[in-house]
C-alpha cells in the first residue's frame, strides 16, 4: 500500500472541511433529486471531484469508483466513495452524515476511513492493524444480551418502494431489544458498532459504496459481517454487523 494512514486522514478531513463549508452555507446548497426519493446536492459532486483529484494524486495506480461519477476504467485495485453517506441528514441540516473512503485490492477491502465533519469524528481501519477513532484503538461492544442491547438499521429499501422491507424485520427486533436508532449513515451505523455504541446493525438494498468502509473499521474492531442468513462477508444487499456475542440471537428475529 503505497498511500500511508496519515496522507489518507488528511485528504479525507479536507474532503469533510469542503463538505462542511456546503453544510454551512444554505445559500450554496442546491438539492437535486436523482430519483423520487433519492437526493443529490452540490455538495456531493463538489466533495467527490476533489476525492478523485486527491486520491489520484496520491495513488495513480488505483482506480475509482463513486457514487455520483461512477466506475473508471481500472476496477481491479480502486477507491470505492461515498462522498456525503447521508445525503438527506445532510440536507435537513442534522449531524448524522459522513465522507466514506475505502480501498478495495484485488477483491479485498483493505482500509476505509470515515469522518463525520458536523461531529469531528473521524474513523479509520486497515487490515490486520485494528480500528480506530480520533486516534485511540475501538472495539466492539461486550454485549452478551439481545433483550439488553441497542440495535440501529436503515431504511433504503422503502426509498426504492420494495415490497420486500425492512419493517416487520424492525419490528420484531425492535420489541427484542432494548434501545433502538435510526441515524441515517450506514457507514456511520458500521462505526459506531465498531466503537460499541451500537450492538448491532443491518440494513438491505445498499450498494457497496455505502458499506465499504464501515464495513473495513467494524471488521478490524471485533465485528462480525454476515447476511441476513449468517453467510460471513460484506453484502450491501443484505448487511447485519454485530459485536460477535448477539449473532447467535438475532439471526433467527432476521
Amino acid at each position: 500500500m503505497l498511500i500511508t494512514l496519515e496522507q489518507l486522514e488528511t485528504v479525507v478531513r479536507e474532503a469533510g472541511a469542503l463538505a462542511l463549508s456546503y453544510f454551512n452555507d444554505s445559500g450554496r446548497m442546491a438539492v437535486n433529486k436523482k430519483s423520487a426519493r433519492d437526493l443529490v446536492t452540490a455538495a456531493d459532486v463538489a466533495v467527490e471531484d476533489f476525492l478523485r483529484q486527491a486520491l489520484g494524486d496520491l495513488a495513480p495506480e488505483y482506480g475509482f469508483w463513486g457514487e455520483e461519477s461512477g466506475q473508471s476504467a481500472d476496477q481491479v485495485n480502486r477507491w470505492i466513495v461515498d462522498p456525503i453517506d447521508g445525503t438527506h441528514s445532510f440536507a435537513k441540516g442534522q449531524y448524522f452524515w459522513g465522507i466514506s473512503v475505502a480501498l478495495e485490492l484485488n477483491g479485498e477491502l483493505v482500509l476505509g476511513a470515515v469522518y463525520a465533519p458536523a461531529l469531528d469524528d473521524y474513523y479509520c481501519g486497515v487490515k490486520g492493524g485494528g480500528a480506530w477513532k480520533n486516534g485511540k484503538q475501538i472495539w466492539v461492544s461486550p454485549e452478551t444480551d439481545l433483550a439488553d442491547s441497542m440495535i440501529s438499521s436503515g431504511f433504503a429499501c422503502l426509498r426504492a418502494y420494495l415490497p420486500d422491507n425492512n419493517l416487520p424485520r424492525y419490528n420484531r427486533i425492535a420489541q427484542a431489544t432494548t434501545g433502538q436508532r435510526r441515524f441515517g449513515s450506514a457507514a456511520l451505523d458500521l462505526c459506531l458498532v465498531a466503537d460499541g455504541q451500537v450492538d448491532a446493525f443491518w440494513e438491505q438494498e445498499l450498494n457497496l459504496y455505502d458499506v465499504a468502509a464501515g464495513a473495513v473499521i467494524a471488521r478490524e474492531a471485533g465485528a462480525t459481517l454476515t447476511d441476513f442468513a449468517g453467510n460471513p462477508g460484506v453484502f450491501p444487499k443484505q448487511i447485519l454487523a454485530t459485536n460477535g456475542h448477539l449473532l447467535p440471537q438475532i439471526l433467527p428475529l432476521m
